[in-house]
This record gives C-alpha cells, structure tokens and sequence, in this order.
C-alpha cells in the first residue's frame, strides 16, 4: 500500500488519554486513548471494495496482498501512526447513559488522497477502554450486513460511511443473539468502515457532562478547521454556524432515509454523525410493508421510538441534545432554539417536494398536501411494499384508467385478495386524484417515468437478502454477498439477471430471526 498518505492530524492535535493500559475503565479530560488491535488467529479476506480502496489511495491489485489482509485484520499497524479509540457519551433510547466510547472500534489512522481525509476504522478487533461489559468483537452476521448496508446505502445517494473490506477472525466468539439466555458460538469476523471521521453528537456531550469546558472549545474549533472550513467570524457565531451546519446534514440524511424506506433502528446520540452520514448499521432495516410505526429492532418493540415515522423528530431530539453540549461555548439559547424550531419546519417543506418527486410531480398546488397524506393513508389499508409499489408507479400513463393503474402496482400487495370493498375504493379515489393531478404536469409519461426511476429504487437490502448471504457465508460460500455487493451499485437500473430480487419479502422471512426484527448484539 505505497500510496496510503498517513494523516494523524485527530491523535495530534487534541487531547490524549495519558493511560495507555487497556483496562475498562472511565477516561477522563482527553477524547480519545491509544489501543491496538487483538490481533485475529487466522484472517481471511471474505470480500473487499476496489471502488473504496481506490477512494483512500490503495491500488486494486494491492487488496489481495499479505499486507492488506494483515493490516485490516488488525495484525499489523502501519508505520508511523497508533490505533486510538475515541470517548465519547450518549442518550440511549432517551436516556443519559454516561460514557459510552468506541467498545468494538479501533481507529487505525487518518489517510489522505485527492485532497480528502479519511478516517480508517476497524470494527470488531477487540476491547478498548470503553468496551464496558463487552470483548470488543465482532461476529459475521453483523459483519456481513454492515459491510453491505454502507455500499447499498452510497449507491442509492443516501450519506453513509463506506466498507473497505470484509474478513474473518478465525476465531469463535459467544453471542447471545436474541438476548433470551442462549448464547452460542458464532464466526468471529472484522469490517473496515471508511468516513471523513466518527465524530459523534456524543463525543460533546460527554465533555460537557464532565464539565471539560477546556477540551470542548478545543475539540469543536477542531471540527470547524478541519470539517466545516467555510466557517469563518468570531468564535462565538463560529459555534452557532457549526451547530446549523451539523442540523442542516443531519435534515439531508433523514430525508434520504424516508425517501428509499430506511430505518435505522439505533438513533441514539451516539449513533449520529456530525457529518449527516449513516453510521453504526445495527438492527436497521427497510420498510416493507409501507407501516410508519415499524421498527427493526427488538429493543425498542414496546415504544417504537425509533420507528420509521419518528425519525425526523428523534433527529431533532437529538440536535437539542448537541445544542445543549455546545451551549456552554454560546451562553445564548435563542439561536439555538431557531436553529432547532426550523428543521422540522424545513423538513416538512423538503419532505413535501421529496414525496412528490417520487410521485413524478415536480410542481406544487395547494391541494398537494392532500394528496401526499391520502396515500400515506392508502397505503396502510392492507400490506403494501413500499419499494415495489414506488417503482411501479413509473409505469402509469396520464392516459390510463384507474383500472389500468391498479393493475400496474398489484405486484406492491402482500395480500392481493384484501384488494376489494372499501380497501379497493379508497385506492380507487386516490389513483383518480392523483391521474388528474399528472395530467396537470407539462413532462411527458417519458420523461416523467425517467425521472422517477433515479428517485425510486427498484432494489434496496431488504433484511431477508442479507440473511441469505450470512446463512450462505456461514457455511463458506461468499458467492451471494458478491451477488449482491454487485447488485447494489446500481440500485435504479433495470437489472435484468437480477429481477429475482425485485420482489416482496417472502413469508418464510416475516417472522424468521434476522429477517423481520434483529437486536443489538454483535
């Protein structure tokens, strides 16, 4: 990896744990501790991203070579840089949880190619000081649909991290997968995600709880330098400008996640980017039945915080969380308060021009927001996939009947017989708004179905695909994750040799683990 420029400008400039033990323990004034990798037993490279390694300045015929496997694997640390993980805190479904930290992330280095910086991370190499309870590893079901997810979600133009590479340990590690007392053994295995960096909303929060009023004016100029550069002025209007930038991506991000049906599952604080990218894949999951109230993970099951419907609002939540971090460098709310008043209002607004482009409607008439409601409505009479029935849309013609048009999205129904009585009027009503409503539109059927098909994808992660790939890695045939790595790079094409994947979930996969809702474990 001759290419690879080394950057430690996190590990030089800020603040660093003077306790190199890695012991668990609470870490205090600093924001980050040296620690190196576990090194694995016997690593092999399951699958490795040439898109990616080429972003960070590593050739593509260097991803097979002993040195590769060596580095991201964690046996070996490259020359002139330390491995680190950083410490940060969170509120954890609502709830302060005090020092949270990188328990199963070791940061490699920082990278620099093409006048970008990227932050090389490691997950699943390990305990680190902030590991609490936990060994710090990884398994490959985890590993599987982290590594995929980053890609498939960069691909569809949603803000992510990335995955470089994808490998096994070599080594066994004992999970507990539904948290009921039956903890097995499972294959050990190690991803390497890629970001601008894994600052968290978290990592101020937790200097501001221990009143590191020092370290947080430190640690936030360093994110204005080096992350927002375009800020300028005076300290004090430096913070507001860094806070509105931070809400500003953030608002871009959940947009992006309503658009294509993404539900994180994990919205703490300490699972939110300064960046606005998607970090920390956990139980996530894509919307199938288009059902607002779901959410994939068994944590949350009784309250749903995290449902689909309510990730706009926990993204606010959570920007007052960071507000409050970064009051103590403003010592004035009103700003704040502005800045957080106007995302949902700005949300809706783009929400609104978003669900309307899905519908291949590019102007706005008063009468649009009742039409957006109405299917939002509609689409919850009986089991509708989302994704199917989005993309079929593009099919409709201004000319079509109603009849013609239920037709084309038939394919969106789980339950085709529930199609019928008031269910089948109520869909009837709608499609008779929503054709006159494309009739009023100057593009042609052409054009408008064109550009619907780059807004709606015809294939997303639906959680039963992944299952079929770590089932099939399970047993050391990878050929499925290379099916569906190279799928979804091109989320909005057609596909043909691969329209066995643009279909409903199927029933075996409604109730099975892995498929329907999963839980945190690792």
């Amino acid at each position: 990896m001759k290419n690879l420029k080394i950057n430690n400008r996190f590990t030089t400039e800020l603040p660093a744990d003077p306790d190199e033990t890695n012991e668990i323990r609470q870490v205090k004034n600093t924001v980050f501790s040296y620690v190196d990798p576990v090194k694995p037993s016997n690593p092999t490279l399951i699958h490795a991203s040439k898109e990616v390694a080429e972003l960070i300045g590593i050739l593509a015929d260097e991803i097979q070579s002993e040195s590769f496997l060596n580095v991201f694997s964690g046996n070996e640390i490259l020359p002139e840089t330390r491995p680190y993980a950083m410490c940060y805190a969170g509120h954890q479904f609502g709830n302060w949880a005090g020092q949270l930290g990188d328990g199963r992330a070791i940061n490699l280095t920082e990278v620099e190619h093409n006048n970008n910086f990227f932050t090389l991370q490691l997950k699943g190499t390990g305990k680190t000081p902030y590991s609490r309870t936990a060994d710090g590893l990884a398994v490959l079901r985890s590993s599987v649909r982290e590594y995929l997810c980053a890609e498939a979600m960069y691909h569809l133009g949603v803000p992510t991290t990335r995955s470089l590479s994808l490998m096994l340990s070599g080594d066994e590690v004992l999970r507990d997968i539904l948290y009921n007392g039956n903890p097995a053994y499972e294959k050990g295995a190690i991803v390497c995600r890629v970001a601008p960096s894994f600052i968290r909303f978290g990592s101020f929060e937790m200097l501001t709880a221990r009143n590191e009023l020092k370290n947080l004016k430190e640690f936030t100029e360093y994110n204005i330098k080096h992350y927002f550069p375009e800020i300028t002025g005076e300290p004090k209007e430096q913070y507001i400008q860094f806070f509105k930038s931070v809400a500003d991506k953030t608002r871009e991000m959940i947009l992006h996640w309503q658009r294509v049906g993404f539900v994180h599952g994990v919205m703490n604080t300490d699972n939110m980017s300064i960046h606005g990218i998607t970090i920390d894949y956990g139980p996530y999951g894509w919307l199938e039945n288009y059902d607002p109230n779901w959410t994939p993970n068994t944590t949350d099951s009784q309250n749903r915080r995290y449902r689909f419907g309510n990730q706009p609002e926990i993204a606010q939540w959570n920007l007052y969380q960071l507000a409050n971090a970064l009051y103590p460098l403003i010592n004035e709310a009103e700003p704040l308060e502005k800045i957080l008043e106007s995302f949902i209002i700005d949300f809706e607004s783009d929400y609104k021009t978003m669900f309307l482009s899905k519908l291949g409607i590019f102007t706005s008439t008063e009468t649009d927001d009742k039409l957006i409601t109405a299917l939002e409505t509609v689409l919850q009479l009986s089991e509708t996939d989302m994704t199917i029935f989005f993309r079929n849309l593009s099919q409709i013609q201004k000319k079509d009947s109603v009849d013609i048009v239920i037709k084309k999205i038939k394919d969106s129904f789980y339950i085709p017989e529930e199609i019928k009585g008031d269910i089948l009027e109520s869909w009837e009503k709608w499609f008779t708004v929503y054709i006159e409503r494309l009739q009023t539109e100057e593009v042609s059927d052409d054009v408008r179905s064109e550009k619907m098909n780059t807004i709606n994808p015809k294939y997303v992660l639906r959680n039963y695909m992944s299952q079929l790939a770590i089932d099939a890695a399970d047993k050391g045939d990878y050929s499925l994750i290379d099916e569906l790595y190279l799928l979804l790079q091109n989320p909005y094409e057609e596909q043909p040799e691969y329209k066995k994947w643009f279909a409903k979930r199927p029933d075996w996969a409604r109730s099975k683990v892995g498929c329907s809702m999963l839980s945190c474990s690792s």
